[in-house]
């Protein structure tokens, strides 16, 4: 039987229950004992004070405190507990290796640090473990894009920026707003969790359009790449992109305006800063483009091409040191686009025109709260729960359709410090969501909604024996329950009623670094390896489209091995990575040719495995110059259905690589800084993929696509305090190319625009 409204409610009751409890009794419990106060001073390499750097004090809780140095370099950090710390430094173009501090009784304890000029900066990431660690000494391959990065090379979205990260492929349906998807080491589009500001952002089953990620008041992106569902759970199964916006340090505000051909134009306004114990993060953006306007190879004029974008997004947080720190987010965000279809490439000569009607519009809700308070100076407690209403209507020459998510997630967490060597964190999470469709349809032959909840309860214990170790293992134990599914006796192909069904999944991980050389070093070695798993749980149409009661989820198993060289005291870092992915339990539906494979319509009976090789570096040189670039080998390969050995699901052969996964893609960036003027010059490549006929999908056929190179250039000067004017010019050779097959990317086009901040 469906759950009702009230199972519903009763549901939603239950899981908010622990987190109302127990932010009732913060304010009833006695405080952290505080003592102790650590000052010191940041300085270059010519003994200079480096202002405005990010001091951040880390326990085996994650973070403890943090703020930045003044106009000299001083910093200070007052009423410390006892205990022991790292002090580490994130600053633009430096790095210093952690102090380590012991503080007992009251006193002060001064440290001088001495920054290096390096070509990676330090970063605190939150997606890599259970509480928050640092990029240099986590276990996982981690990338983080600065705000610094997305304003040097002029980003759009955050699927620009993505493209030039190691291990992911990005494909763009069309130009500006079309569907864009990402592939993970090989994974499905679909494996992907995206978290901004710590919500889920997927729809129910993991599919998400990073087409409308904006780039207004971002702080950083965090990218963890390999399954992740030993942290989050459900959706994890590839990577997971995090948005992380700003908020917080000085108060500012600043804008831009730029506008390009092609009817482009783009403003965002953001504004952050910090007052007391109050900090706050609020940004917004409209971005709007006519699309391409010219004909088609047959002369027929395209239209429907239009796209726009509007994104509110605002952070809200208060924090007692050493006692309480609460934060609330949110984004409400709209887009619209035409669809004209796939007027590009034809191979099986089945273009019927361009779609002048086909126009889809999405809209997106989404608010979280966070708090955090220390039971003592070894303890920590972590509450939060979030909200997500995602909708979306499309209409098309077959009529208007419409589909949506609502999900809510609560989670309580205790961080607790074992020994001054181990820490530990444990929880559960539960996530209530519910998938729409106006093709889900039940008995009466009006939709009805898929409803599904998940139970997780997770452990992970970390270990740093010294500044040259850190391991970190996991599992988290996932109870995922459907609600019954009504018959849908009128459907094309009849669906039977579905009883309610409970899944079972375990995900471990368990991850190792190691640094060979000293902290500090002038060249240090870094070696890492990890292995874990991932799951997905189908989607609504999945589920409703088939009549076999017990899909299951798809799974992942992956294992990779790392080295992190860097050279010459930081300015030159180099990173390798093998990985090795499976896929198994992958739902496809079963036709004739696998028919002996299973009796259902469709069934987790298809598999698929991925390898490859990732290589990324980064120089800092002198005189303002850096130069970042990427390559990535990948090799997939279609497996045999279960049970029928040498079979792969029509129209695949075993050993057939995976759709739209290059074998060959990488990027090159050259950024050069001299006094007031700054200016970038980016590369970006693909290999040919295989790709299926864009009017009919597979049943067209599979055809390869070929590959390209793009090359983009642009410059910034400032013009008077606190403005800039700067310009870019996309695919300068004017090079046609498709990223997905029969849809023209962006031929070459160019923006200028001025961004003007004040108060920084």
């Amino acid at each position: 039987m469906r759950s009702g409204p009230s199972s519903l409610r009763t549901r939603r009751a239950a899981a908010l229950r622990p987190f109302l409890v127990s932010v009732s009794l913060l304010a009833a419990l006695p405080h952290v004992a505080q003592a102790a106060t650590l000052g010191g001073r940041l300085v270059d390499p010519e003994g200079r004070g480096v202002t405005n750097a990010q001091v951040v004090v880390t326990s085996g809780l994650g973070t403890v405190a943090e703020t930045r140095s003044d106009a000299s370099g001083e910093f200070e950090f007052s009423q410390l507990p006892d205990g022991r710390y790292d002090v580490r430094v994130i600053a633009e173009g430096f790095q210093a290796a952690p102090q380590t501090v012991t503080l007992s009784g009251e006193g002060r304890r001064e440290l001088t640090v001495q920054l290096a000029l390096a070509a990676i900066r330090e970063s605190i990431v939150v997606s890599a473990a259970q509480i928050e660690t640092t990029r240099s000494t986590a276990p996982a391959s981690v990338t983080v894009i600065t705000s610094t990065d997305l304003r040097a090379q002029q980003v759009e979205s955050v699927s620009d920026a993505l493209r030039h990260v190691p291990g992911l492929t990005v494909t763009r349906g069309g130009g500006r707003g079309a569907i864009t998807s990402l592939f993970p080491r090989g994974g499905a589009s679909n494996y992907t969790l995206v978290l901004v500001d710590g919500i889920r952002a997927n729809s129910f089953g993991g599919a998400y359009d990073f087409a409308h990620l904006s780039v207004a008041n971002v702080d950083r992106v965090e990218i963890v790449r390999g399954p992740q569902s030993a942290l989050y759970g459900a959706e994890a199964v590839g990577a997971v992109v995090q948005v992380i916006t700003a908020r917080g340090g000085a108060a500012h505000v600043d804008g831009l305006v730029e506008g390009g051909n092609q009817g482009t134009l783009r403003a965002t306004a953001g504004a952050s800063g910090s007052h007391r114990g109050w900090s706050w993060g609020f940004g917004a953006e409209r971005a709007q483009s006519d699309g391409y306007t010219g004909t088609t190879a047959a002369g027929e004029a395209v239209s429907n091409d239009d796209y726009t974008r509007n994104v509110a997004t605002g952070t809200l947080s208060y924090q007692r040191p050493q006692r309480l720190d609460v934060t609330i987010a949110g984004t409400l965000a709209k887009d619209e686009r035409g669809f004209p279809g796939p007027w590009g490439s034809d191979p099986i000569g089945a273009f019927t025109g361009v779609d002048r009607i086909s126009r889809g519009t999405n809209d997106v809700g989404r608010i979280g709260a966070r708090v955090t308070h220390p039971w003592t100076a070894s303890l920590r407690q972590r509450l939060e729960a979030n909200y997500a209403d995602l909708s979306s209507d499309f209409i098309s020459p077959f009529g208007p359709s419409s589909s949506g998510t609502k999900r809510f997630d609560g989670r309580v967490q205790e961080d607790v410090i074992v020994s001054p060597v181990l820490s530990a964190s444990g929880g559960v999470e539960f996530v209530d969501e519910q998938g729409d469709s106006t093709y889900v349809t039940g008995a009466a032959g009006t939709p009805i909604p898929i409803k599904r909840n998940d139970l997780g309860v997770f452990g992970e214990a970390r270990l740093s024996g010294s500044a040259r170790l850190s391991v970190t293992g996991g599992v988290r134990l996932e109870h995922l329950t459907r609600d019954g599914v009504e018959a849908d006796p009128f459907a094309f192909q009849p669906r039977p009623a579905f009883a309610e069904q409970t899944v079972n999944s375990v995900n471990p991980k368990i991850a190792a670094s190691y640094l060979l050389s000293p902290p500090g070093a002038s060249a240090t070695t870094r070696v890492r390896a990890s292995a874990g798993t991932g799951i997905r749980p189908p989607d609504a149409f999945e589920i409703a489209f088939t009549d076999n009661p017990d899909l299951k989820p798809e799974r992942s198993r992956s294992f990779e091995a790392g080295l992190e060289q860097q050279l010459a005291a930081g300015a030159v870092a180099l990173d390798a990575v093998f990985f090795a992915n499976r896929y198994d339990d992958l739902i496809v539906t079963v036709g004739t040719a696998i028919g002996g494979a299973s009796r259902y319509r469709s069934d987790n009976i298809s598999n698929a495995r991925a390898r490859g090789l990732e290589l990324s570096g980064r120089v800092r040189l002198p005189h303002g110059l850096q130069a970042n670039a990427s390559y990535t080998w990948l090799s997939t390969e279609i497996l045999s259905v279960d049970g029928l050995g040498g079979v792969a699901p029509p129209p695949f052969a075993v050993g057939d690589p995976l759709l739209r996964r290059p074998s060959h893609q990488g990027s090159v960036d050259l950024s050069y800084t001299m006094r007031r003027l700054t200016a970038f010059a980016a590369l970006t490549s693909r290999g040919r993929i295989l790709d299926a006929e864009p009017n009919y999908g597979t049943f067209g056929g599979l055809f390869f696509s070929p590959g390209y190179a793009v090359f983009d250039i642009g410059a910034s000067a400032p013009v008077w305090r606190g403005i800039e004017v700067f310009g870019r010019l996309n695919n300068v050779a004017d090079r046609s190319y498709e990223e997905v097959l029969g849809y023209p990317a962006l031929g070459r086009n160019g923006l200028v625009g001025v961004r003007v901040a004040a108060g920084r």
